[in-house]
């Protein structure tokens, strides 16, 4: 039994729809005030989510240089035939990596970063449902990426490829540990993920403002909480995978040995059923992200609200029965290739709803190109690339002749960076304001935006045709006599435009520390997160929770329609009485989950070298959840104690036990 949140009388009561009842001993049962520690300790111990949603994207921009780097790697030693630049194994792990690190650690998280800092900012909420379980997400995701790369100084490094096909990693062809660091350091990161996501399911359909109904809510918000019920029940599945891969890699099991008569396409099976699910997972945020911008940008409202919504829920449900088409070749039979065949088509009708309803957006629009413009543009005009490329993936006979080769290589990419990253872009740039209180460069941004298109599409256009031109994936180099020197080089040349591209972000980010603040509402936006006090916002989002009243809400509490139906600026509105901060209950800052996330990768270890490291890892463990557990909510050192009787404090409910 604990003590629920004592709320101030500005925050409605706990209605489906308009709050939660937060368990206490996550962080949010008695509110107090934050007293974050000095310096770094504030960021080591916090639980607000608008901090580990900057860490997220910190981390992940890190990973995506590391992973850029090893992208660049690839392309050097392909630029020209019988390159020596790397040896075969070092290929091998480094391209392992790069696939690794950019799904796993750039663009998941990236979503996560956008998802942790926006999504209670939209409805209007004070902070996630679980703060704590929050912070331990985070720190999870650094704690398994770091372990990854751990690899390279203590295992070798992974050499399967980011898919990990059995049987080439078993102990026979995969000897080293590079491949157990691979399998165990997913599983952590997956934890980070699967904490996330029930995380903020809780949070969209229990904290909302009240009057925000599901179908109030923004586009970025359905799509994120889409994506949350995909990673609830993706991520179970490739941990079973991991698992039967570990037990066989270092229990001597037999999940994926065919000698001792296992199915060969076991681990393929389970992959790609999460595989595919996990296309949408990477690519959902950026729809919603887009779903918001263009409006803005637009000067008008989303075109078909509703359908945008329902297409993306659509696509949750279809992206399940598609995973075989990766295995049309793996000798499935007629009757699966059809059912997958059909099924690949069908799900391609849900995206074509978003990409005509954002064209129908933008028509008959007062456009206007800024930066985040530019990207979102630019993510519905590549994604529609990648989809077209995909959907040829659907007819069987063309499939089998473009499976393996780069064709393949050439379509991901245009879905996941065409698609993804430059949705990703868009929001750097859009809520950048909101984030730092000023905006990255235009000029800089200008650059980062067109040196990153040209350089994308040279990069990864020319894979098409060396794809059905025969070249096949994952060989670390080719003969001068096979006809493809020309398109590697220019697609080489094209990857270095995309490093600048992306180092002009990286100095964009640095010089426009110096730019003057720009106002609380510098694009004219339309929804809550634009309505916080200041920005960045203040620990507790909102001085008074907003009461939504349509879609769009804080469009139209700055807009009205006139007699002849145009749009008119209405007089601000009287402001509200000012709240004392202190008044407005928040959760405590914390070292444990940091303590629980860093005994993981330590346990992972044990399972590799020795089980004596693996019970100084439980050992941490279980102390790290104990005091989680005994903490209180309130914080001892705050001088109110984490009851209503601050100074100038507001009223408060009763409170309730559970």
């Amino acid at each position: 039994m604990t003590m629920l949140e004592k709320r101030p009388s500005d925050v409605p009561a706990l209605t489906t729809g308009a709050g939660l009842a937060q368990i206490g001993n996550d962080g949010l049962g008695v509110f107090s005030r934050p007293i974050d520690k000095p310096g770094w300790r504030s960021w080591i111990t916090t639980v607000d989510h608008k901090k580990l949603g900057l860490m997220y994207g910190m981390v992940a921009i890190f990973f995506l240089c590391v992973g850029g780097i090893e992208a660049l790697l690839i392309r050097y030693q392909l630029a020209q035939p019988e390159q020596k630049f790397l040896t075969a194994d070092q290929y091998n792990r480094i391209f392992t990596m790069h696939g690794t690190t950019m799904v796993f650690l750039v663009v998941i998280p990236l979503g996560a970063a956008f998802a942790n800092y926006m999504i209670p900012l939209q409805i209007g909420a004070r902070d996630v449902a679980f703060p704590r379980l929050n912070a331990f997400g985070f720190w999870c995701f650094l704690a398994g990426g770091l372990f990854l790369y751990s690899s390279f100084f203590l295992g070798g490094g992974p050499d399967g490829g980011w898919y990990a096909y059995s049987p080439n990693t078993n102990v026979v062809f995969s000897p080293g540990h590079g491949m157990d660091f691979w399998a165990l350091g997913l599983q952590i990161v997956g934890i980070a993920s699967l904490t996330g996501a029930i995380n903020l399911i809780v949070t969209v359909l229990n904290m909302r403002a009240p009057g925000m109904k599901l179908m109030k809510m923004p586009v970025f918000t359905w799509m994120t909480l889409v994506v949350q019920f995909l990673l609830l029940f993706a991520i179970p599945v490739i941990t079973v995978a991991l698992f039967l891969l570990m037990f066989d890699r270092s229990f001597h099991a037999n999940f994926f040995n065919v000698s001792k008569g296992a199915d060969p396409l076991l681990w393929e099976n389970l992959f790609w059923l999460f595989g595919h699910p996990e296309v949408y997972i990477l690519i959902l945020p950026a729809f919603g992200i887009v779903s918001e911008t263009l409006p803005v940008f637009s000067k008008k409202p989303l075109f078909g609200y509703p359908f945008v919504v329902v297409s993306g829920v659509a696509i949750g449900f279809m992206g399940w029965g598609v995973w075989a088409h990766h295995m049309f070749t793996s000798g499935a039979g007629p009757v699966t290739v059809t059912a997958f065949s059909l099924s690949t088509m069908f799900i391609a009708v849900p995206t074509g709803v978003k990409i005509i309803n954002w064209i129908a957006t933008m028509w008959g629009g007062k456009i206007k190109f800024e930066v985040p413009m530019k990207f979102s543009v630019s993510l519905v005009s590549m994604f529609t690339i990648g989809g077209l490329s995909g959907v040829t993936h659907s007819v069987s006979p063309a499939d089998t002749q473009q499976t393996d080769t780069y064709y393949i290589v050439a379509h991901f990419h245009y879905v996941l960076f065409g698609g993804a990253m430059m949705g990703f872009f868009a929001g750097f740039y859009y809520w950048w304001p909101k984030i730092f209180g000023y905006k990255l460069g235009d000029k800089l941004g200008n650059w980062n935006f067109w040196t990153m298109l040209v350089g994308f599409n040279l990069t990864f256009g020319p894979m098409h045709i060396l794809g059905l031109q025969g070249m096949p994936r994952r060989q670390s180099s080719y003969f001068k006599n096979q006809g493809w020197d020309f398109w590697n080089m220019v697609s080489s040349i094209g990857s270095s435009i995309l490093g600048i591209g992306i180092l002009f972000f990286l100095i964009n980010v640095w010089v426009s520390r110096k730019n003057a603040k720009c106002g609380l509402d510098p694009w004219d936006a339309r929804t809550l997160e634009w309505m916080t006090p200041s920005s960045p916002p203040p620990a507790h989002n909102f001085d008074h929770i907003p009461e939504v009243t349509q879609l769009d809400e804080f469009f139209y509490r700055k807009y009205a329609t006139d007699e002849n139906h145009r749009l008119v600026r209405v007089p601000d509105a009287a402001p509200l009485p000012p709240v004392d901060p202190r008044s407005i209950h928040m959760p405590s800052p914390s070292y444990w989950p940091i303590v629980v996330a860093f005994a993981l990768p330590l346990v992972a270890a044990g399972v590799i070298y020795s089980f004596w490291i693996s019970g100084i890892g439980g050992l941490m463990l279980l102390t790290g959840i104990f005091g989680w557990g005994m903490e209180p909510s309130a914080d001892p050192d705050n001088p109110y104690g984490g009851h209503a009787d601050a100074p100038a404090a507001a009223s408060t409910s009763e409170t309730a036990n559970v």
